[in-house]
């Protein structure tokens, strides 16, 4: 694997955990400029924190992406976030045109790119990244295991 893509996950991963001992579910986002290799933005879960069911890692990210890079599009940015994004989030990465979405843990339950309702396989999905599932997946799903386990 790649050095700078394991550096951006470890990225995701430090601000999931970062998010756990908030009591956040540890969900971490990271968004880079893909032709200069810096990072425009990285946040994790805030749902609890912000009383926003909209706070999700990915959507905080590409607001604050948006926010530095001046404009709503973010066609020169890659996405790198530790858990499948949900169908919400993965529309949010779409509308944005990112690049390349790369995630960690897959989820069966929630998720809306690799399950669900694949949202950009659907005929409305208004642009579809290049997608690479299972990078750090291991590390990302122990993290949200063990939050989830501590819970019970």
């Amino acid at each position: 694997m790649d050095f700078e893509l394991t550096n951006y996950m470890e990225e995701a991963l430090h601000t999931a955990e970062l998010s756990a001992r908030r009591g956040e579910v540890p969900v971490g986002a990271v968004v880079v400029d893909n032709k200069t290799g810096r990072i425009v933005a990285k946040t994790g879960n805030q749902m609890i924190g912000r009383f926003d069911p909209t706070a999700h890692a990915e959507m905080l990210a590409i607001r604050a992406a948006a926010g530095m890079v001046g404009s709503q599009r973010l066609v020169d940015c890659d996405m790198y976030v530790t858990l499948e994004p949900c169908p919400m989030c993965a529309s949010a990465i779409s509308l944005a045109r990112i690049r390349r979405l790369y995630f960690g843990a897959f989820d069966p339950k929630g998720g809306g790119v690799e399950h669900g309702p694949r949202i950009f396989d659907q005929s409305t999905c208004h642009h579809k990244p290049e997608i690479y599932g299972g990078i750090g997946e291991a590390q990302a799903g122990r993290l949200l295991k063990e939050f989830f386990a501590s819970r019970r």
